[in-house]
């Protein structure tokens, strides 16, 4: 018992942004991009949290032996609120992780392989963001949507699939 009120008192004295960073080291590199966009081609982005004037639409990395299709479900209900069945886009592309998010990843992981997913609604609808990854969102013009989005992949898939 004593030990573990030692490790609570360490933890404690650590800042909450350095455990979760010990957290989430060895992040798995592959993840998801859902696109959530209307009939009308109106486009869901959302901001990050954590870089401020950051959009995208909805990002995710694969957990421990979970499928793509798994892991687009799974973030589009903790980022958004929604539930739903996103439509596999058949469709991945592999890229470089930027270095200051390298960290996320065993040292030697240098890119990311990405699998796109949509979910196409009759209109908008209002979302329930998670506070902690995401700070605002709003629903836009498909041109607009492009030219907001601030990840590159993501633009793409916009113009592709949308």
């Amino acid at each position: 018992m004593r030990s573990g009120v030692n490790c609570l008192c360490a933890l404690a004295c650590v800042h909450p942004a350095t455990i979760v960073e010990a957290l989430i080291s060895n992040k798995r590199p592959e993840s998801v991009l859902v696109l959530i966009c209307t009939e009308n081609n109106e486009v869901l982005l959302i901001e990050r949290t954590d870089i401020p004037g950051f959009w995208q639409s909805v990002t995710g990395s694969l957990e421990e032996n979970e499928a793509p299709i798994q892991a687009a479900v799974r973030e589009l209900q903790e980022e958004t609120g929604l539930v739903g069945q996103p439509i596999d886009l058949k469709h991945q592309v592999r890229y470089e992780i930027k270095p200051a998010w390298r960290k996320r990843y065993a040292p030697e992981v240098t890119h990311n392989k990405e699998h796109w997913f949509q979910l196409r609604l009759p209109e908008k609808v209002a979302v329930r963001l998670n506070a902690g990854e995401h700070t605002q969102a709003k629903w836009l013009p498909l041109d607009e949507a492009i030219a907001q989005c601030s990840s590159a992949s993501n633009r793409a898939a916009i113009k592709q699939f949308v």
